[in-house]
C-alpha cells in the first residue's frame, strides 16, 4: 500500500475532526477525556495546527497556543467542568454573568463557577472553533497532570507551591514573582524567559481588560480539573449540545433577523430604492476616510497630506468623527439580532465634498447624480458569511410586493493568512477553494494590482477558504501553495460570501454583471515561524494595507 503524504494525513485529520464535531451535536454530549474526546485529540495531534505550536510534544506545555486560546475564550473557562453550547437562551432576567473574550465576539454566560453556557449565533464555524480550543486545553491539561502527578508520593513540590501562590490574592512582585515564575516554568517544561513572556502577556490583558485570569490561575485550574477527574468520574468535564442548537444550524435564524433589521433601517432612512454598494470590512476605515478630514477640520486641526498620517492623527478622536459623520449621511446600527455584526449605513450624496482628503479621488458629479449608498457590514465568522449575505440578497416584501435591493457591487475586505509573503502584504482573489469539499468558485475580481501603489506587495491568485484558523496545518497549506492550485492565502469567509452571491445570481436577485471585489491584507503567514496569529497582532503594520484597500474600494464605487 502506498504511504500517504503528510498533507494527505493532515487532510484526513481535518475531515475526521469535522465529522466527529458534527456527530457530537447530534449525540448531545461528550467528554473531552472520554473515548470520543480522545479521538478528537488524536485528530488534532495528527493535524498539528501551526497555531498550537508544540502541542504534540508531551514534554512541554504550549504557551503561545494557550495565550491565543485565552484571548478568545471567556475568563474562568479553565475551572469549568460543564460546558453547554446552545442556540437560544434568554439570560437577560437572570443573575448569570455575561462574558465576552478579548479577541472574539463570542457570548457566554457563567451559570456557576464551574458551568458556562455558550450561545451560538454564528453557525458551524463557531462550534468548530470552540471544540478545537476545548480539545487543545484538554491535551495541555493532561501534560500538566502527568508532570505534577508522576511521583509515587503524590503531587510534586512545584504543584504544592503553585497552589500556595494561587491562594494569595495580592499580586506578586520582585523576587517572590521571579521565584513563582521559575517554579511554574518547571511544571510547564519551559524556560524562565518563555514563562515570563506568557505571564506578562496574560497579565497585561488581565489588568487592562479583565478578560482572563493570571497564568498561575490558568495553569492551576487546567491541571486541577484533571487531578480531580482522577479522584472521581463525577468531576469529569462534559460538553453538552442542546436540541435547539441542532435545529438552528443551517437555518439562518439570526441572519434573517439581522437582514430584516437592516432593510427596515434603509426604509426608515428612505434609502431602499437607491443604488446599494455592500462592503464587508471593519467599522472604522471607510468611515474615517470619508469623514476624518472634515472632523479634524471642525476641531481646528490640520489635515495631514499623507492619508496614513491622517489616520494616525485621528487616534482617540472617534467620538468627534462620529458626531461629524452623523451630520453628513452616516448611520451606525448596532446589531440586536445576536449575529454580532454591526452596520454602517453611509449616504454618499450627503458627503461634504469640500472636506474630503485630497488623495481620495471621488467623482462629485457621479455622487450627486446617482446618490449611491454604502452598507458597510462588520466581519462575519466563517460559515456565517453565507447566512447573512444570502438573507441580505433575498427579496423582501414591501407593500405586498417582493422586491430586491438594487445592489450595484459587493466588496469584501478581509484579514487573511498569506502563503508566499509576510504580514502587511495584500492578496487579490481570483477564486475561492473550499477546504474539505469539492466546492470551488471563480471570482471575476474588479480589483487588480495596478489599483495599488508599489509600497505594498500584492499577490494575485486563489484563496483557500478554511474551516477555521485553529485547524491549519503547514503541509496542507504548503500543498495548496506549491501545487497547481497556486493559492496565495487562506481565509474563512470569502468562499461562503461567493456561494451566496452565486446563488443570488442564479435566482435572479442580482445581475450576473454586478461588480465583485475581494482584497485581503495579510495578518499572518502560517508557514513562517514567528508570523502565525499566535505570535501577536499586527499593530501599526495593519494601517497601510487596511486603509489602502479601503481607499481603492471607495474610489471604485465613486468613479463608475
Amino acid at each position: 500500500m502506498q504511504e500517504l503524504s503528510k498533507s494527505q494525513k493532515a487532510r484526513i485529520a481535518i475531515r475526521t475532526f469535522k465529522i466527529l464535531a458534527d456527530s457530537m451535536t447530534l449525540q448531545g454530549s461528550y467528554k473531552p477525556s472520554g473515548r470520543i474526546g480522545e479521538k478528537l485529540a488524536e485528530a488534532l495531534k495528527q493535524l498539528s495546527p501551526e497555531i498550537y505550536g508544540s502541542m504534540s510534544d508531551n514534554r512541554v506545555v504550549e504557551l503561545q497556543g494557550l495565550q491565543y486560546v485565552f484571548d478568545r475564550m471567556p475568563k474562568g473557562i479553565e475551572k469549568c467542568t460543564r460546558i453547554t453550547l446552545t442556540a437560544q437562551e434568554d439570560f437577560h432576567d437572570t443573575s448569570f454573568a455575561k462574558i465576552i473574550p478579548l479577541k472574539r465576539r463570542r457570548v457566554s454566560y457563567a451559570v456557576s463557577e464551574k458551568e458556562y453556557c455558550f450561545v451560538i449565533t454564528t453557525g458551524k464555524s463557531e462550534i468548530y472553533d470552540i471544540l478545537t480550543h476545548i480539545t487543545f486545553l484538554n491535551i495541555e491539561a493532561w501534560k500538566i497532570y502527568r508532570q505534577v502527578c508522576s511521583r509515587s508520593e503524590g503531587v510534586s513540590t512545584e504543584w504544592t507551591e503553585l497552589e500556595r501562590i494561587v491562594a494569595i490574592e495580592e499580586s506578586l512582585v520582585g523576587e517572590e514573582l521571579e521565584q513563582a515564575i521559575w517554579n511554574l516554568s518547571i511544571i510547564l517544561g519551559r524556560t524562565y524567559k518563555e514563562t515570563r513572556e506568557a505571564y506578562e502577556h496574560l497579565e497585561k490583558n488581565r489588568q487592562e481588560h479583565n478578560t482572563n485570569s493570571s497564568l498561575f490561575t490558568i495553569i492551576y485550574g487546567v491541571g486541577k480539573r484533571v487531578i480531580e477527574e482522577q479522584s472521581s468520574k463525577k468531576n469529569e468535564l462534559v460538553v453538552y449540545f442542546t436540541p435547539s442548537l441542532h435545529e438552528m444550524i443551517d437555518h439562518q435564524t439570526h441572519a434573517a433577523l439581522w437582514a430584516e433589521a437592516l432593510k427596515a433601517s434603509l426604509c426608515r432612512l428612505h434609502l431602499e430604492e437607491r443604488p446599494i454598494h455592500v462592503i464587508s470590512a471593519n467599522m472604522h476605515s471607510m468611515r474615517n476616510l470619508l469623514y476624518g478630514p472634515g472632523a479634524l477640520a471642525d476641531c481646528g486641526e490640520a489635515v495631514p497630506d499623507d492619508v496614513y498620517a491622517m489616520v494616525r492623527a485621528m487616534r482617540g478622536q472617534e467620538k468627534k468623527i462620529l458626531e461629524y459623520a452623523t451630520k453628513h449621511g452616516f448611520t451606525y446600527q448596532t446589531d440586536g439580532s445576536g449575529s454580532t455584526i454591526d452596520i454602517n449605513i453611509i449616504d454618499l450624496s450627503q458627503l461634504d465634498q469640500q472636506h474630503l482628503h485630497p488623495s481620495l479621488k471621488m467623482n462629485s458629479h457621479f455622487l450627486t447624480e446617482n446618490q449611491p449608498v454604502l452598507i458597510v457590514i462588520d466581519y462575519a465568522f466563517g460559515t456565517q458569511a453565507f447566512d447573512i449575505m444570502d438573507e441580505l440578497l433575498n427579496p423582501d416584501s414591501r407593500q405586498g410586493v417582493n422586491k430586491s435591493l438594487d445592489i450595484k457591487s459587493i466588496s469584501i475586505m478581509g484579514k487573511a493568512g498569506v502563503l508566499p509573503g509576510k504580514k502587511g502584504d495584500i492578496m487579490l482573489a481570483t477564486a475561492h477553494v473550499m477546504e474539505g469539499t469539492a466546492d470551488n468558485y471563480i471570482v471575476d475580481n474588479d480589483l487588480s494590482a495596478a489599483d495599488f501603489d508599489d509600497t505594498v506587495t500584492v499577490y494575485i491568485g486563489p484563496m483557500v477558504t478554511v474551516l477555521g484558523t485553529s485547524l491549519q496545518n503547514r503541509d496542507v497549506l504548503e500543498r495548496f501553495h506549491s501545487s497547481a492550485w497556486r493559492a496565495v492565502g487562506l481565509e474563512m469567509e470569502g468562499g461562503h460570501y461567493q456561494r451566496a452571491i452565486s446563488g443570488a445570481i442564479i435566482q435572479g436577485h442580482i445581475p450576473a454583471k454586478m461588480k465583485t471585489r475581494y482584497a485581503y491584507y495579510a495578518s499572518d503567514n502560517p508557514l513562517l515561524s514567528g508570523q502565525t496569529l499566535a505570535s501577536g497582532p499586527m499593530g501599526d503594520e495593519g494601517i497601510v494595507p487596511t486603509y489602502m484597500i479601503s481607499k481603492v474600494i471607495l474610489e471604485k464605487i465613486a468613479n463608475l
